[in-house]
């Protein structure tokens, strides 16, 4: 998995609250295989007409949003189902970095098993960035995740985190390098274990 540390880049403001699972990657494209290109289809009913024109009125497609790799959103995103293909949809288009007043817990599990930040702040301040972008649509937004704070311009906003998720992104680990990391943790409690509990230890036979 690709470390994540700082990033600076475009951002684009979505401020739409509950943004669910099936509106991020509608459900008739589960069954699409990654590699078909599943950040293609990223909002795409909110995105595209029933005629497939774009939506003039939808934020996402409006130039500010073009090449952005930070998407500033509103409260609950990520809620509703459990589909891991979400998060592959969002990365896939570009986008490393949400940034919203709370997620849907599951989206965040899966957000950090692949590589995909989820920075929490205050609506308030995310607003405030986005009046920022709004004035400068060129205007690039610093996400430093050793600092734990997201920059714009004169604006410097901490976010919070959870610290297991941190440390994951931080060192590009996956679930397993995780648990290797406390390889030396999990030895030293076998041995003072095997030492103050010699009976529950398993023990070989003789064939």
């Amino acid at each position: 998995m690709e470390k994540f540390v700082r990033l600076t880049a475009k951002a684009c403001p979505l401020l739409l609250p509950s943004l669910n699972t099936d509106q991020i990657l509608p459900a008739r494209y589960l069954k699409w295989p990654r590699s078909k290109g599943l950040g293609t289809v990223l909002f795409q009913d909110l995105r595209f007409d029933a005629d497939g024109k774009e939506r003039a009125d939808f934020s996402f497609n409006q130039p500010i949003c073009r090449g952005a790799k930070i998407l500033l959103v509103g409260r609950n995103f990520g809620g509703g189902s459990s589909r891991e293909a979400a998060v592959y949809a969002i990365y896939d288009h570009g986008i490393r970095c949400v940034i919203a007043p709370s997620f849907g817990d599951i989206f965040a599990q899966n957000a950090v098993k692949n590589g995909l930040l989820t920075a929490i702040m205050p609506e308030e301040e995310i607003a405030k960035i986005a009046a920022v972008l709004a004035g400068d649509p060129e205007q690039t937004v610093t996400v430093d995740l050793e600092q734990q704070t997201i920059s714009c311009r004169d604006l410097c906003c901490a976010f919070a985190i959870d610290p297991v998720s941190r440390d994951q992104l931080l060192n590009g680990w996956d679930d397993v390098d995780l648990t290797e990391s406390y390889r030396a943790h999990i030895a030293a409690f076998k041995a003072r274990d095997q030492q103050s509990r010699p009976w529950a230890a398993p023990t070989t036979t003789a064939a």
